[in-house]
C-alpha cells in the first residue's frame, strides 16, 4: 500500500489476515465466465458442439464494450456454435451481472491451450524416437 492512502475512516489500511483483494478488472472477468460457462452448460443440451467445450477465460475491455472468451474445445464447430449463441450469452450476463454496460462478445481458441498441445506433440514425438532403455 502506498503511504497517504487511508481508509474510509482516515487511518490507514492495514491487513486483517482476509483473502488478497483482486484488481476490479480480474474479479470482473471471473464473474463474466463463471456467467458464460454455465450458460454454455443450458445451452450444450440442445447443441452438440458446446458440449465439449470449455471457457478458460474472458478478457473484458476495461471500458466493458467487448469482453473476449478465451476457449478450448474438442469436437469441431464450437466457434460457429459460439457466435450462434451470442446473444443468448449476452442477456445472460445483463441479467445476472450489475454492470454499467453489457459487453459484446468476441470469442477466440485459448492460445495457452494450443501451445500446451504443441509442446506434449513434441515430447511425444522425443519419446517415440529415443531407444527403449532397460
Amino acid at each position: 500500500m502506498s503511504p497517504g492512502r487511508h481508509h474510509r475512516s482516515g487511518s490507514p489500511r492495514r491487513s486483517t489476515g482476509a483473502a488478497p483483494r483482486y484488481p476490479r478488472s480480474a474479479r470482473v472477468n471471473e464473474v463474466l465466465r463463471q456467467v458464460v460457462a454455465e450458460e454454455l452448460e443450458r445451452l450444450a443440451d440442445a447443441d452438440e458442439r458446446l458440449g465439449l467445450l470449455t471457457v478458460t477465460a474472458v478478457q473484458a475491455d476495461p471500458d466493458l464494450h467487448e469482453a473476449t472468451v478465451l476457449f478450448a474445445a474438442l469436437g469441431d464447430g464450437a466457434l460457429e456454435a459460439l457466435g450462434e449463441a451470442r446473444v443468448r450469452l449476452q442477456a445472460a450476463i445483463g441479467r445476472q451481472v450489475r454492470m454499467k454496460r453489457t459487453p459484446r462478445l468476441l470469442f477466440a481458441a485459448d492460445p495457452a491451450v494450443a501451445s500446451g498441445q504443441r509442446i506434449e506433440d513434441i515430447l511425444a514425438e522425443i519419446h517415440r524416437r529415443q531407444p527403449d532403455e532397460g
